[in-house]
């Protein structure tokens, strides 16, 4: 396993990842319009290429064999309210194909999310989470995340309620 930070040669992959990912976690709970809607706006290579370049965006890529098969961004962007520190950065993305769940893929690609933060002069990491992600829920707690509030995701045209945690890092 090779996790690596991405390069815009990277952003076809990504975001065949990220839609596949993507689509594989929250398809069979949200509208089909909605979710083309999201996949368009969020996953396309233009967009990908434009977050992999980004200054404020480390998009860290894991690969097994030369396969992509799990990515994670993380950002300097806002913080909201709830989170009590204001230089604290987001884990924005954090995805693992599903046919590689449970090979420790999340936890070494994790270790290596807390490093980038840490190296932006971080000292908190926070995330929003989809309040019906249980699994996610579970993993992000068991990484020693807790539940400080919530905020709205706009998920294609239907507002959804990501649940914010945040961790010491």
């Amino acid at each position: 396993m090779t996790i690596r930070t991405a390069t815009a040669a990277d952003a076809a992959v990504i975001a065949d990842l990220a839609r596949r990912t993507f689509f594989d976690t929250f398809a069979s709970s949200n509208d089909a319009t909605d979710m083309a809607l999201h996949l368009q706006s969020a996953y396309g290579v233009d967009q990908q290429t434009r977050e992999i370049t980004d200054r404020d965006i480390t998009t860290l890529v894991v690969e097994i064999e030369g396969h992509a098969v799990a990515y994670a961004q993380v950002r300097a962007d806002h913080v909201p309210d709830c989170v009590k520190d204001a230089g604290a950065v987001e884990l924005w993305r954090f995805y693992v194909d599903k046919q590689w769940h449970g090979r420790g893929i999340a936890q070494a690609l994790m270790a290596r999310v807390r490093t980038v933060a840490q190296e932006r002069g971080a000292k908190t990491l926070w995330l929003g989470v989809w309040e019906r992600n249980d699994r996610a829920r579970a993993f992000y707690t068991k990484s020693g995340f807790t539940d400080v509030g919530e905020h709205i995701f706009l998920f294609g045209t239907d507002p959804q309620t990501d649940r914010v945690m945040v961790t010491s890092i």
